[in-house]
């Protein structure tokens, strides 16, 4: 049995109101993972490849999970996506797109580039917070995450 362990969500979310949901569903999930925050595709690129503000990796490990909005400022998330799945160190971590986007070209494209899932964000609040609490439960309980297994 792998143990369970705290492992990084790194949130790529520019909309302080889905973040703000997300924090408080998780606060009530009492979920233990620590959970980072960018705003844009540039701020993303810098956390992960440890540029920027984001040079300690002590303070701003390696995400476990990345859950992406597609639509940033700046680099959007279609840019990141590539990005990370173009990197031979980045590539495996799964990324969970979480977006307002129902548009069939960035679902195909998202999947070209092996994602892990695409989840449409509800505009309805009460649905809003059932995707998330099924997102935690899924991907923070459920899921084996390959960080997990090589460790």
């Amino acid at each position: 049995m792998i143990a369970k362990t705290a492992q990084p969500l790194l949130v790529i979310e520019d909309s302080d109101e889905d973040f703000e949901a997300l924090c408080r569903v998780m606060r009530r999930e009492a979920v233990i993972n620590p959970i980072f925050r960018c705003t844009d595709g540039d701020e993303a690129l810098d956390f992960l490849y440890h540029t920027g503000p984001y040079t300690d990796s002590q303070k701003f490990p390696c995400p476990s999970i990345i859950l992406l909005d597609l639509n940033l400022p700046g680099t959007d998330g279609r840019e990141v996506l590539e990005q990370i799945k173009q990197d031979r160190d980045l590539k495996n971590i799964p990324v969970v797109v979480f977006t307002t986007s129902s548009n069939p070209r960035d679902i195909e494209v998202c999947y070209r580039y092996c994602i892990s899932s695409y989840i449409l964000k509800p505009i309805d609040i009460n649905r809003l917070v059932q995707t998330i609490q099924s997102f935690i439960t899924y991907w923070l309980d459920i899921v084996i995450l390959p960080d997990a297994v090589s460790k």
